[in-house]
């Protein structure tokens, strides 16, 4: 963390954290990292019949997913992999904007990463940057042998 970045690991490859991703809800949903930066993990989703309601627009609960994926993410990324675990303690979200069709992209940040807790803001918008749903998720941080 020596270079101003939150992150633990030097690795930190967008292709790589995708494929971690296969088989896991993330996967199924078409999940894909895009870019990490010093304090920020990014990832899209496809609005397509994976993630679109019975009315076309994009399900809430797809856009929850993408949330809890990114910012879940994002909090075991800062933490010693061999020692600790970050698992969803609470999230919420409010939507703001409807989606048919393209990709929305979620931008994790973080608001608090304490010892035994994190909280995360990640915000999804549209292919337009306009606002689709914003969400807030608390981590708890475990021993590894909890987990």
């Amino acid at each position: 963390m020596s270079d101003g970045s939150i992150w633990r690991r030097p690795d930190l490859d967008p292709a790589s954290l995708t494929l971690l991703q296969e088989g896991s809800l993330g996967g199924h949903l078409g999940i894909t990292v895009t870019e990490v930066g010093p304090e920020f993990l990014r990832a899209t989703m496809p609005v397509d019949s994976r993630t679109l309601q019975p009315h076309g627009r994009l399900h809430g609960g797809a856009s929850v997913a993408l949330a809890e994926t990114v910012g879940s993410m994002a909090a075991n990324l800062t933490l010693d992999p061999s020692r600790q675990v970050a698992v969803g303690l609470e999230i919420n979200a409010n939507h703001a904007r409807p989606v048919r069709k393209g990709l929305v992209t979620a931008t994790a940040t973080p608001e608090a990463l304490g010892r035994t807790t994190q909280i995360w803001s990640i915000r999804i918008v549209d292919e337009f940057q306009k606002l689709v749903c914003i969400s807030r998720l608390t981590m708890a941080i475990i021993p590894v042998e909890r987990g």
